[in-house]
């Protein structure tokens, strides 16, 4: 595992002590857990604006005639 220095308000590293206690974790397995929600939430936004570009030829708002919404 790589290991990285931070640097954060004296008050706010306690406040985080303290939550992560509470926990039954540690400060680091905390921010561990943090970075891996933050980069999952990144790579969902990608995957979902990958998709928008392949599909920036639909027309949402485009209206079907009776017959092609029948069409098979």
């Amino acid at each position: 595992m790589k290991k990285i220095t931070l640097n954060a308000d004296e008050q706010l590293i306690k406040r985080a002590r303290l939550l992560a206690k509470s926990q039954h974790k540690t400060l680091n397995a905390i921010f561990r857990e943090w970075l891996e929600q933050l980069t999952a939430r990144s790579g969902s936004a990608q995957e979902f604006d990958a998709l928008m570009k392949r599909l920036k030829h639909v027309q949402a708002s485009r209206r079907f005639s009776r017959d092609e919404m029948n069409e098979r």
